[in-house]
């Protein structure tokens, strides 16, 4: 089967001091602070770093900071999704090819770690590496180069690795899924982050700085405030979504607000999250039967007619009934919202993140 070699999979900036604004005057709340002062004194070291921490608590907020705190930070920084590169393309994407290695590899390709030479490379989403590809880049951490895929000749490299994930990597250790000699060689030191519920000091300065970022994105000229009651209500909710659920919240606020004030009635939590996350709770302390009643789906003539299609489909033995589905509802919605993501990612009940993911899966950005 062909393959086509493209790269969607990674952000990539050229993070130079001058034009990155520091997040030091996020880090308000004392835990914070604490993994901050911690964060400054990795930052200074040639250490790799790994970050655990739940989705969406800013790993990728604290690689950007350890690289601008560090003597590269005149130099490249790259962020690569693993859990976002098919398992067939990772070893390429990482390490590169040369020409003619597969069918598709029309030309030579660097790797990221090539590509990042001088700078630092941030690895999300490294417990989804699959095992073979974890042997080969515990080899790259141990002698510092790299072999591209159909070469014998090994490339020389200086990359500053930090990796991150959202799971516990020592249970996937004992489980057999991570190997445990990468996990040390990775591990050198480790930044643990905090739901965002743990350090609600983090909340507010966060919200304003995202009113900030997103005010003039959405149409708000004036210094965007918040009233008290606004506050409030951002205190007191559980952010099971942690900062990316913070800032799909505020970019939302600031479309629904006809002012440069926010006010607690412009603030939409998703309901959803939390009710999925009480439900969880509840499973670990009954039984199969009290399940069933949740995964029961509701009897609307919407969810009748949905059921009805899917089972005449199952019935006809569809190959990728599942990826089709998901990309005749992603390329509908953002086809409705008119290509607006904010909107669409509303619509779909998913952070804009998830909703970016799946656009640049299915080539629509």
């Amino acid at each position: 089967m062909a393959l086509t070699i493209t790269r969607p999979y990674a952000v990539q900036t050229i993070a130079r001091t001058a034009q990155t604004k520091s997040v030091t005057g996020l880090f308000t709340d004392p835990a914070s602070q604490k993994l901050y002062t911690q964060l400054i004194r990795v930052a200074a070291s040639s250490l790799n770093v790994l970050v655990e921490g739940d989705t969406g608590t800013g790993k990728e907020v604290v690689a950007r900071e350890l690289h601008q705190h560090s003597t590269r930070a005149d130099r490249p920084f790259f962020a690569v999704n693993c859990g976002a590169i098919p398992a067939e393309l990772i070893e390429s994407e990482l390490f590169g090819h040369e020409r003619g290695t597969f069918t598709g590899a029309s030309e030579m390709k660097k790797g990221w770690f090539e590509v990042a030479e001088g700078g630092t490379l941030f690895l999300d989403e490294i417990s989804e590496l699959p095992l073979t590809s974890q042997v080969k880049l515990l080899r790259v951490l141990q002698e510092k180069e790299v072999t591209r895929l159909g070469s014998r000749q090994a490339i020389g490299i200086d990359v500053r690795l930090i990796a991150a994930t959202n799971k516990a990597l020592v249970s996937r250790v004992r489980s057999g899924h991570f190997r445990e000699d990468l996990y040390f060689r990775l591990n050198v030191a480790m930044l643990k982050l905090s739901p965002l519920q743990a350090r609600p000091g983090d909340i507010l300065p966060l919200s304003e700085f995202f009113a900030h970022r997103y005010q003039f994105e959405h149409g708000v000229t004036s210094p965007v405030s918040y009233t008290a009651a606004a506050q409030a209500k951002l205190l007191g909710h559980s952010w099971p979504g942690n900062i990316r659920e913070l800032e799909n919240v505020i970019q939302y606020a600031l479309l629904m607000t006809d002012s440069h004030e926010i006010d607690h009635h412009h603030l939409a939590f998703d309901q959803g999250i939390g009710t999925l996350h009480g439900i969880s709770d509840q499973l670990n302390q009954t039984n199969e039967a009290f399940f069933d009643d949740y995964a029961r789906p509701p009897e609307s003539e919407a969810s009748v007619l949905i059921q009805e299609g899917i089972t005449r489909l199952l019935q006809s033995s569809p190959g990728n009934l599942l990826s089709d589905i998901e990309r005749l509802v992603v390329t509908e919605a953002y086809r409705q919202c008119d290509g607006n993501q904010v909107h669409a990612a509303h619509l779909l009940g998913i952070t804009r993140s998830m909703l970016r993911v799946r656009l640049k899966r299915y080539k629509m950005i």
